[in-house]
């Protein structure tokens, strides 16, 4: 598969030769330097964007052949964007995840009910049900989206940078909760990040993007292979792979 950008004028190949495959129960990570296409690959996987070449396929499906509701019942998206309205509760938010199989009234069944208080209850919300959102913290609300991609019952969810504005500990514990969930429910679960260090340490597989490549592969296979090390310039920062960790040149 090849991303970028096309118009009439001119092509722009962000990357190219791109070749992964996702499994179910996996908790992956989508590194690599600011600008290098992480953002235009996740918006190519979930359809938003158009690819240069290629296809992508979900349950054997290409995705193009998806109409956009059954597109919402196979795949959830998890935005860095703030709400439009924080003045719903959490119970409403996480409801909404509920959209693509409720009917135009939108009248929740027992089962959608169900749905949507196991998916409080696995992202450890429960005591914020009636909140209102503009009363929560950053890493409250991050849990609440993660609760509605739950709920929307997909077998892919993608987070766009889901730690970004969280402190150290709040990071740990929202990757560590994907990780959980990615196995306690059998979803896939890709992600985005700065946080190569926890990724590295988090995840069953990690996709690293270098200007160069795109390289998928379990992490200690890529430390094995070098890959870490030519992420960045090493005038300030050097991969040590006994550590599986990054450190600054003195």
């Amino acid at each position: 598969m090849a991303i970028g950008y096309a118009s009439k004028k001119e092509r722009v190949v962000v990357a190219s030769n791109i070749n992964i495959e996702l499994c179910k129960g996996e908790l992956v990570g989508l590194v690599g330097v600011n600008g290098v296409g992480k953002s235009t690959l996740l918006r190519t996987l979930t359809n938003v964007q158009n690819g240069l070449g290629g296809d992508i396929f979900i349950n054997d499906k290409n995705i193009k052949h998806y109409a956009a509701l059954d597109l919402a019942k196979v795949l959830s998206l998890v935005l860095t964007e703030q709400l439009m309205s924080k003045n719903l509760s959490v119970f409403e938010i996480v409801a909404l995840g509920r959209q693509p199989y409720t009917n135009w009234v939108g009248n929740l069944s027992e089962n959608d009910l169900t749905i949507i208080n196991t998916a409080i209850i696995q992202t450890n919300i429960s005591d914020l049900k009636h909140k209102r959102c503009f009363e929560l913290s950053d890493g409250q609300l991050q849990k609440v989206m993660i609760a509605r991609a739950l709920a929307q019952d997909t077998d892919l969810i993608i987070l766009d940078e889901p730690t970004t504005h969280l402190d150290i500990y709040h990071k740990v514990y929202t990757l560590k909760l994907l990780q959980k969930l990615a196995k306690e429910t059998n979803k896939t679960i890709l992600f985005s990040s700065h946080e190569i260090d926890l990724a590295i340490q988090l995840c069953d597989k990690l996709i690293v993007m270098t200007p160069n490549q795109v390289v998928s592969d379990m992490p200690c296979n890529l430390i094995l292979n070098g890959t870490f090390k030519s992420l960045f310039p090493e005038d300030l920062i050097a991969f040590d792979e006994k550590t599986g960790s990054f450190r600054v040149k003195k």
